[in-house]
């Protein structure tokens, strides 16, 4: 249990460890002399920029510009490139891992853990004026903020940079110097700037709004010149000129303790440990101070930068990376010395079974009976809590130990942490270099970490974790082989088929793959062909088709959304091919097509029926152009254009002949002759007649009594005598010409019969005129029409003449209350008809 303790170091009621993580690589100790460089860690043991610090007089190797280098947190290199713009002013990483760069003049440039450049975006034009002062990067409810200070001491803030939005902060009135220190403090909604203007201390927003704030200090100072906010902006720590510091929540509502170092000099940092205790760097000197004004002192052989963690602080060295952290209530249960607690029972009941085989173990356990599903609990707790893989080995043994005389525990809590140890200890293995806490990964969680061992390329052992803890394919090992295949079409020294065979055959039909994703990136990379094969493998036509058209392969993105069936996306493939081909090569490949020609004319007839001709010409469908022209000459006849719409239609009847079309080639015809005779009659009669049918054109001349042409169209067109007689008979009983009529009645036989004549006759309102026909009306359609007229005396008599009970009876119900006598005398009838 000694070695346990070994680093632990008291702090009042609490204890504090500082353990090694790893010794750092030889290249990293090659480069990383720390005062010469600016350095920026990431947290949850992510990686290490370096470039050269400017500002510092150093001879510099090699060529003149700076070099930026990455390094795992181990110290392995990962990338290095050269510096070729302005000179830098900050590093920062962001929560997705990728590398900011601030330049002087307010430039920021995003580049991934591998160097590969991904944006820029400026901070305003102030900042490229005046240039950047300071600037000082924080975690926001939005993501990873950037605050800076300009030359004009003007405050500008960026919540989030993977979207910036620029907002200046407030202004102190007065000010005409840099704040002596400044620090952003960031909420749930919004983000605000802490800000000291020697010992006067304000609160920024970017509304246009500040707030003095006062102090509560037991002596008095003339500056804060370094502010530092916890990891979770909840605890704030102030260093004054006279070497106190102040210690409290970050709204300085609460103060926790001031505390006199007895050093006026400003530290080199000032980091919180966790949210438990603030550490200061001094020249080869940590200095830890806990809220009750407890301390503790580490000294450093070399310099160091410090790193902030959720539960934790890392110290980055040339020679050591190391973990400074409070040791957790359970762990300090547990291997403290002297404790009772039921989990350094259970710890010492399985050492003494398992390492001496001794009777004592049955005496512990039984000392902690009552207690023994929180001794299990403990140990397993104590397990994720530490960092040495031999410790948590004997931590579960213990648990398991304990789970022995438990018959209703389940084990779900100690599977789940056995799995994220191990989990644990292969992120935290030297060739990956993650050094991540059970702690933070539980904030950090488990997605996010695969994601990071994705964005370094290890990808097996993302795969292995995934399968392992049997994450859903399309959330694990899809995923990741999907990142995989992307990383390996950009591996422009092998052949396209190579790649695209290995991928296939890697991938297979896994769920969740998407080929079109792969290809696209290929695309990116300047791969055509390469992601014309990877296509060929992608189920989905409406994933397929979007990235062909837009690598310009229409005529292949139209076969595949031919061969899926999709109308829609048969449509979408020929309109952008219709914008980008000529018309001749567009409807070339349209004839090859024939479905999707045919989509088209579909499309034409209710979009664009200019372009339906088009389409006609090109297959030879001579009917179906005639039709159009027979159409536009409608169109053409309702704006008075007889010339044209003559010679449409004398272009329509050619295309008839040439298809074989008689009897439309003959109505062409027929129907060119009637506008002609309309157009001079028109010009002669000055009454219009252009586009009225042969029936309305003989109506309209009989209703202005011209009869003698109305004779000469009908044996012109050939117009029957019933049809004639029908139109001749309406324009008599319109121009109620009712003697005329009666004359032309008896003209000669009637071919269509009497009853049109009594029609008309009722429709223009003249029953007696009707009256008269009716009689020279068939026996068996007289009693309909003396019905129709309203004649009903007369429709009985007609009734029994044809000795029709079945009309007498539609007669009788016709008969209101007022034909009482009427019906009486159908009834007389009725019983006459069944006599016979």
């Amino acid at each position: 249990m000694g070695h346990v303790t070994a680093d632990w170091n008291p702090m009042g009621e609490v204890y504090f460890r500082k353990s090694e993580l790893y010794s750092m690589d030889r290249k990293w100790q090659e480069v990383a002399d720390l005062k010469k460089f600016k350095i920026a860690a990431a947290p949850y043991g992510g990686p290490i920029a370096l470039i050269r610090d400017d500002s510092k007089i150093m001879q510099v190797k090699g060529g003149a510009r700076p070099i930026v280098y990455i390094f795992t947190s181990v110290g392995v290199q990962v990338a290095s490139f050269s510096w070729k713009s302005l000179r830098v002013i900050h590093l920062a990483w962001t929560n997705t891992e990728d590398l900011m760069i601030i330049q002087e003049d307010g430039t920021v440039h995003l580049y991934d853990m591998l160097g590969s450049h991904k944006k820029t975006f400026t901070m305003g034009q102030d900042a490229k004026e005046t240039k950047i002062l300071e600037c000082k990067t924080f975690r926001s409810f939005s993501g990873t903020g950037l605050a800076i200070l300009t030359g004009s001491f003007r405050l500008f803030v960026v919540n989030n940079v993977e979207e910036p939005r620029l907002r200046r902060m407030a202004e102190v009135p007065g000010i005409e110097a840099a704040p002596s220190s400044w620090c952003v403090i960031s909420s749930e909604r919004q983000s605000h700037v802490l800000l000291a203007k020697e010992n006067q201390l304000y609160l920024l927003d970017h509304g246009g709004h500040y707030q003095e704030l006062t102090l509560e200090l037991d002596t008095p100072v003339n500056a804060f010149i370094e502010m530092s906010v916890s990891f979770d902006h909840r605890f704030l720590a102030l260093f004054a000129d006279t070497g106190v510091f102040w210690v409290g929540s970050s709204d300085l509502k609460k103060k926790h303790c001031d505390f006199d170092t007895k050093s006026k000099t400003r530290p080199k940092q000032l980091t919180w440990c966790g949210g438990g205790a603030i550490v200061a760097y001094w020249e080869n000197m940590l200095v830890m101070i806990g809220p009750d004004k407890d301390w503790v002192k580490y000294n450093v052989d070399s310099d160091v930068h410090l790193v902030a963690e959720y539960d934790g602080l890392r110290i980055i060295g040339t020679q050591t990376h190391e973990m400074l952290q409070r040791v957790p209530t359970v762990v300090e249960d547990i291997f403290k010395i002297g404790s009772m607690a039921p989990g350094a029972m259970l710890y010492e009941a399985s050492r003494e079974f398992h390492e001496k085989k001794s009777e004592k173990a049955d005496e512990y356990i039984r000392m902690i009976q009552d207690q023994l599903p929180r001794a299990v609990q403990q140990c397993i707790q104590a397990a994720g809590a530490e960092y040495e893989p031999a410790t948590q080995r004997m931590l579960l043994r213990a648990a398991s130990f304990g789970k022995c005389f438990l018959s209703n525990m389940k084990p779900d809590m100690f599977v789940n942490m056995c799995q994220m140890l191990r989990v644990l200890n292969a992120v935290r293995d030297y060739r990956v270099g993650i050094p991540i806490t059970y702690e933070q990964l539980k904030h950090l969680t488990l997605p996010v970490l695969i994601d990071r061992l994705i964005l370094r390329r290890n990808w097996c052992l993302a795969v292995r974790i995934c399968k392992y803890l049997k994450l859903p394919e399309t959330e694990g090992e899809s995923r990741i082989l999907g990142h995989w295949a992307c990383y390996k079409v950009q591996q422009t020294h092998v052949a396209d088929d190579q790649i695209a065979r290995a991928i296939q055959s890697k991938l297979g039909d896994t769920p969740g793959i998407s080929y079109s994703e792969i290809a696209s990136k290929a695309w990116e990379c300047g791969r055509a062909g390469l992601a014309v094969k990877l296509l060929e493998y992608e189920p989905k036509a409406a994933e397929q088709v979007p990235l062909l058209m837009k690598m310009d392969h229409d005529d292949v993105a139209l076969s595949k959304a031919i061969e899926s069936g999709d109308t829609d996306l048969v449509f979408l493939v020929i309109l952008s091919m219709k914008d980008k081909k000529k018309l001749g090569d567009f409807l070339m490949t349209l004839r090859n097509q024939p479905v999707a020609q045919s989509l088209y004319m579909q499309y034409c007839r209710q979009q664009n029926p200019d372009m339906l001709e088009n389409l006609y010409e090109q297959v030879d469908d001579y009917l179906e152009m005639a039709n159009i022209k027979v159409s536009n000459s409608c169109i053409y006849g309702s704006e008075k254009n007889v010339k044209t719409q003559i010679d449409m239609l004398h272009v329509a009847q050619e295309n008839y002949k040439k298809g074989n079309n008689e009897f439309a080639t003959k109505m062409t015809e027929e129907q060119i002759k009637l506008l002609t005779y309309q157009r001079n009659m028109e010009a002669d009669l000055k009454q219009p007649y252009l586009n009225l049918s042969i029936h309305d054109t003989i109506l309209e001349l009989l209703l202005t009594n011209r009869t003698k042409l109305a004779e000469q169209l009908r044996k012109e067109f050939k117009v029957p005598d019933k049809r004639f007689w029908r139109i001749k008979i309406e324009a008599l009983s319109e121009n109620r010409d009712w003697i005329e009529l009666e004359k032309f009645s008896k003209s000669k036989k009637s071919p269509i019969g009497f009853e049109p004549f009594v029609e008309v006759c009722y429709k223009y309102g003249n029953l007696t005129e009707a009256n008269k026909y009716v009689p020279k009306v068939p026996a068996e359609n007289r009693v309909r029409m003396y019905l129709r007229i309203g004649v009903l005396e007369q429709a009985a008599e007609a009734a029994f003449q044809i000795k029709s009970e079945d009309d007498l009876n539609m007669v009788l119900m016709k008969c209101g209350v007022q034909n009482k006598q009427l019906a009486t005398k159908i009834g007389t009838m009725k019983s006459q008809l069944g006599k016979k």
